[in-house]
């Protein structure tokens, strides 16, 4: 009787590592999967428009509905809705996914206060994220310092060496939620005081969540 593995299957061309050819910073945390959506000339300045993982879903009623969307949205990929279907359902199921709300979302672009701008816009362009927390030792789970946006700076007339604990939001000035807040808790407080995020953090202001509107 055959057997069914429910674990992910390996090749060993997952963990091909070439003489000579790879360096002790070839890990994961470094390795960057992002990709152009669209077409572009070798040796051109690649389009701005692109999506994090190089995954993109076949347009088939049995594959791409909104559910496999969102999902792949919130992995960082595209998915196309079929055509077999009213143009109203389609508009339908697109309005599904956009309008589809993340929830509570692990940061995954963080830096600490000894920090520059020059780090932030470095950040920035290679996550594509524009608020980024603050923390003690840069982790998306140290202890909270502050908030930082592409709004609390102007790129061109700034210092890019000036540190960003100069230019965040610090920590007695953010609107936080505590562990345990619930999602629609958030999203009252995101409403309330007209912010753009929520930082979720717990009895020792470590970050836990992030919430955006």
């Amino acid at each position: 009787m055959a057997h069914f593995f429910s674990e992910a299957s390996r090749t060993f061309s997952e963990y091909l590592l070439l003489p000579n050819l790879t360096t002790k910073d070839c890990i994961p945390e470094n390795v960057i999967l992002r990709t152009p959506l669209v077409k572009f000339k070798v040796g051109h300045q690649p389009p701005s428009l692109e999506v994090n993982i190089p995954f993109a879903s076949a347009i088939m009623q049995a594959v791409s509905d909104h559910n496999l969307a969102i999902a792949l949205a919130r992995q960082g990929g595209v998915s196309f809705i079929y055509g077999s279907q009213s143009i109203e359902e389609q508009a339908a199921m697109v309005r599904t996914v956009k309008s589809h709300k993340a929830g509570f979302v692990v940061s995954d672009s963080n830096l600490k206060c000894d920090s520059t701008i020059a780090d932030v816009v470095e950040l920035t362009e290679e996550t594509g994220h524009s608020t980024i927390p603050i923390t003690e030792d840069g982790s998306s789970s140290g202890e909270l310092f502050g908030l930082i946006t592409d709004k609390d700076y102007r790129l061109s007339r700034v210092d890019l060496n000036a540190k960003v604990s100069e230019f965040m939001t610090p920590f007695p000035e953010l609107i936080v939620g505590q562990k345990g807040t619930t999602i629609e808790a958030a999203n009252d407080l995101i409403w309330k005081h007209k912010i753009n995020c929520l930082p979720i953090v717990d009895e020792n202001r470590r970050l836990i969540h992030l919430v955006f509107r």
